[in-house]
């Protein structure tokens, strides 16, 4: 199925029950309802579609989710004159209904998790000729409840589990972050079992085993269940997925609308401008905006919004190393709009432009920004974002084999980390001049590791997973390290800041539902 029919079709309307007045049992004759709909194969594919069709709304993967993660996280910051916002990156939190917060993504999150269920409770009543087509849509069906429930125990910890379509009266119980990954890590394993290792070219888009065993390491990861992690990670660093993934020979084809679904891609999320209607409308209308925000609230003053800018530590770090014929690494150079960045790469232009004196010393994110063909930016971004690049599953597993050994890290651990480095242009490991010793030494292996990471996949939304990972903000020296990169962490409360306020409006609603401690 083409990138864009992911689009082009949209939930299925839900039947309202437990309702005595005639007035509300009127039903839409233009609407299928759930007595006409989940007859057939065809309507299988449309209810998956539906599910797919929900990263493209703000509180998902359009938009603001990428305020928390890269934001929050000591890689970016916001200095946004929506002051609300700029103090929600900054673990203020005055209003706990604030909508951009945690009330969008709350919503987009369960309202795709009730499109999967929808899926996973009706599609098995329905007969199909083709038995491998309906467990693989099942199959994309529990992936994608996976991945949804993933980002929200990142953000909140603790919240319901719902795994079936509700009843209108019903009031889900409250999960520990530990009872919401194990379900994860449950729907995933299911999943990796039925989906096909690669679509055909048609198909591009769709969820593969490779996606699913590589988010189902990263749970692992979360929980410090380093085997298993490095289990999930195994087919595709040194099994049969192997040979379906590598390091694109371009760092920056990872970011552009022209080289999307390539050979590093794991698991990336289909965006369009085919739409460019109204981007402050969440609704199911027909043919709404499918692009991405993202770029829009990144972009420089004057281009776009700038409510999200990057940390001036993170160009200083790419500096610190030469690469082996003595230039600047070039991961920097499309990663980071900085000051210096047209004496350093002579004729680079920033949107077609000279550097602006407005933009002074201030940095900008320009991975998946549109400088190379636009000369400012919009909310109709066609650039898919990769979520697991398989760059991020090399440095994934090589931390894997570091935390299983009882001494110096293996040496495929240092591999995977060199390939990711001799792409950069970097020398490897053990032949570098500054970092050769870390080969050594587990404890100076691992923590070079948060360094490797973030030259590789800064600004890419993984960061703030990261952190959490390896809870630096649990310790003082921790906590104090974040501080010296990003002031904003002077605000960080250990046991209390690592989770965001569910929103109060659905801690009101429900008498299951407790807000999050220290709230």
């Amino acid at each position: 199925m083409k990138k864009k029919l992911l689009y082009s079709f949209f939930a299925v309307t839900l039947l309202l029950t437990s309702c005595n007045k005639d007035l509300l049992d009127i039903t839409n004759p233009n609407a299928p309802t759930t007595d006409t709909f989940w007859k057939t194969p065809e309507d299988a594919q449309l209810g998956l579609n539906a599910a797919y069709n929900m990263f493209s709304k703000p509180g998902s993967w359009s938009r603001w989710i990428y305020f928390r993660y890269d934001l929050t996280s000591d890689e970016g910051f916001s200095k946004s004159p929506w002051n609300a916002l700029k103090e929600w990156t900054r673990f203020i939190y005055f209003n706990y209904n604030f909508w951009p917060g945690n009330g969008l993504m709350w919503r987009d999150h369960y309202k795709a998790i009730f499109r999967c269920n929808q899926v996973l409770d009706n599609v098995p009543g329905i007969e199909f000729e083709d038995q491998a087509e309906k467990a693989q849509i099942l199959a994309q069906a529990k992936f994608l409840r996976a991945f949804y429930y993933y980002n929200l125990a990142l953000m909140f910890d603790n919240v319901p589990l719902v795994l079936n379509v509700p009843n209108l009266d019903d009031n889900p119980e409250q999960k520990t972050e530990a009872e919401v990954f194990a379900q994860v890590k449950l729907d995933l394993q299911e999943a990796a079992n039925d989906l096909p290792e690669q679509w055909g070219s048609s198909e591009l888009g769709r969820i593969t085993k490779g996606a699913a065993l590589a988010l189902l390491g990263k749970v692992h990861m979360q929980m410090h269940e380093w085997q298993e992690a490095k289990d999930a990670f195994s087919w595709l660093v040194e099994g049969a997925g192997a040979s379906h993934y590598d390091l694109v020979a371009n760092f920056r084809d990872n970011f552009l609308h022209t080289t999307e679904n390539n050979i590093e891609s794991v698991f990336e999320i289909q965006f369009s401008d085919i739409n460019p209607n109204d981007p402050w409308a969440a609704s199911d209308k027909p043919n709404p905006n499918v692009g991405s925000n993202r770029a829009q609230f990144f972009a420089p003053r004057g281009i776009g919004w700038s409510d999200g800018q990057v940390r001036r530590w993170l160009v200083d770090e790419f500096k610190k190393e030469p690469t082996v014929d003595g230039q600047i690494d070039l991961r920097l150079r499309y990663s980071i709009f900085y000051p210096e960045i047209q004496s350093d790469y002579p004729g680079e232009k920033i949107y077609g432009r000279d550097w602006r004196t407005r933009w002074g010393s201030d940095c900008f994110f320009r991975k998946y920004q549109r400088d190379y063909y636009l000369e400012r930016e919009d909310y109709f971004s066609p650039i898919n974002f990769r979520v697991i690049r398989y760059a991020d599953v090399l440095l994934c597993y090589a931390e894997c084999l570091a935390e299983l050994s009882g001494g110096a890290p293996p040496a495929l651990a240092v591999q995977c980390v060199d390939r990711v480095r001799e792409r950069a242009g970097l020398p490897k490991l053990a032949n570098s001049t500054l970092y050769s010793s870390v080969v050594n030494s587990k404890t100076d292996f691992l923590k070079r590791l948060q360094m490797e990471r973030t030259l590789e996949l800064c600004l890419e939304s993984v960061r703030w997973a990261d952190l959490k990972r390896w809870k630096l903000w649990d310790s003082a020296d921790g906590l104090n390290e974040l501080i010296s990169r990003d002031p904003d962490f002077t605000y960080f409360v250990p046991g209390k800041s690592s989770r965001i306020p569910i929103p109060q409006s659905e801690v009101d609603n429900n008498p299951n539902l407790n807000q999050n401690p220290m709230y």
